[in-house]
């Protein structure tokens, strides 16, 4: 079978690479040995945040005279295990896989492997693809194990989205966004919760997001310990998991969640049969094509190892659909920054929310990233709970937010909010950052009183004119 473009992997991304490319006019395949909607639709963005929302809206209630005294219960963990489930779609793609058919994009179920330029082997030889212009890689990437863990037969972040059981106690080994949710949503749910981290929390964000993280875990109960390291783990027949410290200090839990990091999902995809390393990441130019790929092969999401998050994978799908079709037109594709064939955001404006309590949003550059990459800045903190529109959001609201400035361009390079439902001020934060908006025109974007938004007003006059 012979198509314009084959794409292996049906996530969001490979979804949105095919989608593009059937509308600008041109055929596509796409080959996925799992689930049609891949990670994000089952054991991702969408179960982790079904098991964050309900005490999340539980807790908003509660911080509010008069919507407080109408809570007469506490969570109902069947309930949100429930609710998670449907949001998985029950595990079963049906809807995704019609709406590839609906849009004109074939589906070939199975493990594609590259078998030779511009061809794509289906289980081993079953279905044999042709591409006439690009082969896209969009296989994403899998929870990394240690080996030294890997006995214990522990969690990963999918057992930890699809668990049909909150365990009685759970150790969580690692610091970061998967790491922190999880430790979140387990906690609410009624689990005696450990979380072992090497470092500070959410190491790559502000220093106070990870803080004030932390300091809501513990008040909810978790144990937080941080700059500390597991040496070894076992599991006994009963199931009890055994941790050693490095310290020497043991630990006992009835589950146990590794979340310290991904690995791209290359280690069988066919990479050796066009002399390229297996199992490592695929390093791509702005157009997503493949260094050293021979102009046909491409790659989007996680397994290029540039953003890690859905949306960025999106973004980058729609970016290579784009240059895919106009490449096959013989269009020339722009590679002014910001062009429309290009895909430049992934360096410094991507956006990400970690939904902990407090939630965590950012975009651009943290403080530290800024300096590090010589620019001259000025950072700006602001008290998000002095805010007249976050008093009236919840009593005793408390946040963080701060702005990072590009003194010589006057711009904003970097923003970080901390603070209850503060994921619904990012996008405001982002334009300003890609649209490399001055300051002196932010002024003139006058936030609605009372708003949590007025935060951008206290901002700018913190800053000063």
């Amino acid at each position: 079978m012979t198509y314009d473009v084959i794409v292996l992997g049906a996530g969001p991304v490979g979804e949105n690479v095919a989608d593009r490319v059937v509308r600008g006019g041109l055929t596509a395949a796409v080959v996925e040995r799992e689930l049609v909607g891949g990670e994000c639709s089952y054991w991702a963005c969408m179960p982790t945040k079904a098991l964050l929302r309900s005490a999340a809206a539980l807790q908003a209630a509660r911080a509010v005279p008069g919507a407080r005294e109408a809570v007469t219960g506490d969570l109902d963990a069947a309930a949100v295990l429930r609710r998670r489930d449907a949001f998985a779609a029950h595990w079963t793609d049906q809807k995704q896989a019609s709406w590839l058919e609906s849009a004109g994009i074939a589906l070939h179920r199975g493990h594609g492997r590259i078998a030779a330029d511009r061809v794509v082997e289906v289980d081993g030889g079953r279905t044999t693809l042709t591409a006439r212009h690009a082969v896209v890689v969009a296989t994403g990437s899998g929870a990394l194990v240690p080996p030294r863990f890997r006995a214990a037969a522990p969690w990963t972040s999918r057992e930890a989205a699809a668990a049909q059981k909150v365990p009685g106690r759970l150790a969580v080994i690692g610091g970061g966004v998967v790491a922190t949710e999880m430790a979140t949503a387990f906690t609410s749910l009624g689990a005696a919760v450990t979380l072992l981290a090497r470092g500070p929390l959410l190491s790559r964000a502000e220093p106070f997001a990870g803080e004030r993280v932390t300091t809501s875990l513990r008040e909810a109960g978790a144990t937080v310990r941080t700059g500390v390291e597991v040496a070894s783990v076992t599991r006994d027949s009963d199931g009890t998991v055994h941790l050693t410290l490095t310290d020497g200090e043991r630990i006992e839990a009835d589950e146990l969640l590794v979340a310290v990091g991904r690995t791209p999902n290359t280690a069988d995809i066919g990479l050796d049969r066009i002399g390229r390393e297996p199992g490592g990441w695929l390093p791509v130019d702005d157009t997503f094509r493949v260094t050293d790929g021979g102009g046909w092969l491409y790659a989007a999401g996680d397994v290029t190892g540039r953003a890690l998050l859905t949306h960025q994978g999106k973004y980058q799908a729609r970016a290579v659909g784009d240059v895919i079709v106009a490449r096959a037109k013989g269009e020339a594709v722009e590679d002014a920054p910001w062009g429309r064939h290009v895909a430049t955001a992934d360096a410094r404006a991507v956006p990400q929310v970690v939904f902990t309590d407090p939630e965590v949003a950012s975009v651009g550059l943290t403080a530290a990233e800024a300096a590090a990459a010589g620019i001259r800045t000025r950072v700006v903190d602001y008290d998000l709970g002095a805010v007249a529109g976050a008093a009236l959001h919840a009593d005793g609201y408390a946040g963080h937010a701060r702005m990072v400035v590009d003194e010589d361009r006057q711009v904003l390079v970097g923003c970080t909010l901390v603070g209850p439902d503060v994921a619904e001020l990012l996008h405001a934060a982002t334009v300003a950052v890609v649209g490399e908006v001055p300051l002196q025109r932010l002024w003139h974007a006058v936030p609605a009183y009372p708003t949590v938004s007025e935060i951008w007003l206290r901002l700018l006059e913190a800053y000063g004119r």
